[in-house]
């Protein structure tokens, strides 16, 4: 009897594991019961599947194809010269004074680490977008009719990095289209110059300017001067006073040598012959016309109207005395005035030609230094019309909103097969019914057949009142 009591103990030692084992399998055979009733709902409704995902990929097929397309523009600039260094602290110092839009691009300029970041400040500033906008007409674009709002989408649009190792500065623009994407990404280096050029004031730079304001009054004055000169010149029959000078007095002096030969001839012969002769008449005219001659040259010839001669100490207007000789040139009387007068106006426009030629030489090499002071905008990559769409993805859109309808579609079947296992009398099933019962009351276009917003909501009260029955039943049932 102790024996075998002590054999029956071991004996009943594994029922209890046995138990629990039965326990442990119960919840795994449910969740494979639950696993198999939710894929075999799955595949009862594969047709429905079917036409979910149907409508899905022509939506979305839809959609992808009905979003514009956009293109992405790059161009990419060298990093400025070290030289310009100096030349960009000024022009930041410039920016900060004039305010505005661009006053922000020099206010951290002891912070900045390279000096592309003030390129992309310039680039950033309000003077720079605004000229972008007026220059492309981006409002009526991007259809905005303010220009701050147009300026906002340009800055959407537009990406400008720096890289930090090598300092390339990349600008990218997207656009609808990649005509105006490129020419805008072509725009924004313009823009740069223009802006970095105007804001320079280095040294070479306020030299330029005023030797430029200078050019302009010694043009003036050059022209005025060399148009007196001219005018003078044209009145007088005045060329060069020096070599004019000199001819007349060689042509006076032959003049007069041919006049004392012609009167030593003529006082020989009269010596032999009469007046009446007509050798000593020819020589005789020949000597008063060489006197003429000699007598307009030198500005005495005797008034044919007044029958009076000018003295020799009279002075007067030379231009009237050459118009009374009837010369096409001056005479050796008039000379010394209007050879003092030319020299006067042939002074002034020499000095004034010299003015003007030293200062376009230095205006040229103001240029030149203004250039080497002025930072620099080296293109590196310039700006391409796109040949491929960077948005949308089709595909993938097509893909996500195909998948997006598919788990929707079962997300959809699971819920209806679970809103379904749930008791009618649960409470808030019932308030559920009630919520949907209240919103399609006071949706107009949720009622079937026209009914009125009022009937929807008898029919809802009606639904109400039996929800409420039941319940009732139901509890006089479990009573």
């Amino acid at each position: 009897m102790t024996q075998t009591a002590t054999k029956a103990q071991p004996e009943a030692a594994p029922q209890p594991i046995g138990g629990e084992a039965s326990v442990l399998e119960a919840p795994l055979q449910d969740s494979r019961e639950w696993q198999a009733e939710r894929l075999r709902l799955l595949w009862g409704r594969r047709r429905f599947f079917l036409r979910a995902t149907a409508i899905g990929l022509f939506v979305s097929t839809i959609i992808a194809f009905l979003i514009p397309k956009s293109y992405i523009s790059t161009t990419q600039l060298m990093p400025p010269d070290s030289q310009s260094t100096s030349g960009m602290a000024m022009m930041a110092a410039m920016a900060a004074k004039g305010g505005g839009g661009l006053a922000g691009v020099a206010g951290d300029l002891l912070g900045l680490k390279s000096s592309g970041a003030l390129f992309i400040g310039v680039l950033r500033s309000e003077t720079s977008q605004d000229r972008l906008v007026q220059q492309f007409d981006l409002g009526k674009v991007y259809g905005a009719r303010l220009v701050i709002d147009a300026r906002r989408r340009l800055d959407e649009n537009t990406s400008i990095s720096e890289d930090r190792k090598s300092g390339i500065i990349t600008i990218s623009v997207t656009d609808h289209s990649p005509q105006r994407a490129a020419a805008l990404a072509g725009a924004y280096v313009d823009q740069l110059n223009s802006l970095v050029s105007e804001l320079s004031t280095s040294s070479a730079h306020r030299e330029r300017v005023f030797l430029e304001e200078r050019l302009k009054v010694a043009k003036q004055d050059l022209d005025d001067a060399s148009n007196q000169l001219a005018q003078f010149s044209s009145k007088n029959n005045t060329l060069d006073m020096q070599l004019e000078g000199k001819a007349m007095l060689d042509a006076a002096g032959t003049i007069g040598g041919e006049m004392i030969a012609a009167q030593s001839q003529l006082e020989g012969l009269r010596q032999i012959y009469t007046d009446n002769n007509a050798r000593v008449r020819s020589l005789n005219a020949r000597v008063v016309e060489l006197r003429r001659q000699l007598e307009k040259l030198g500005g005495t010839q005797t008034n044919a109207v007044n029958g009076t001669s000018a003295s020799p100490g009279q002075t007067g207007d030379p231009s009237a005395a050459k118009a009374g000789g009837g010369l096409p040139y001056p005479t050796i009387r008039s000379l010394p005035l209007l050879g003092a007068k030319y020299a006067d106006y042939y002074r002034r426009a020499k000095i004034q030609e010299t003015v003007f030629e030293l200062l376009t030489e230095q205006y040229e090499l103001a240029k030149v230094q203004e250039a080497k002071e002025t930072p620099s905008v080296k293109v590196l990559d310039p700006a391409k019309i796109p040949e491929k769409k960077s948005f949308p993805p089709r595909l993938v859109i097509m893909f996500l909103g195909t998948f997006l309808v598919c788990a929707v579609s079962v997300v959809w079947v699971l819920g209806s097969a679970r809103w379904e296992e749930v008791d009618a009398g649960d409470p808030r099933k019932v308030f559920v019914k009630e919520v949907a019962g209240t919103v399609k009351a006071r949706l107009p276009w949720a009622h079937s057949n026209g009914a009125s917003p009022h009937g929807a909501g008898a029919g809802a009260g009606v639904e109400s009142r039996a929800e409420e029955d039941f319940l009732r039943d139901s509890d006089l049932k479990d009573k």
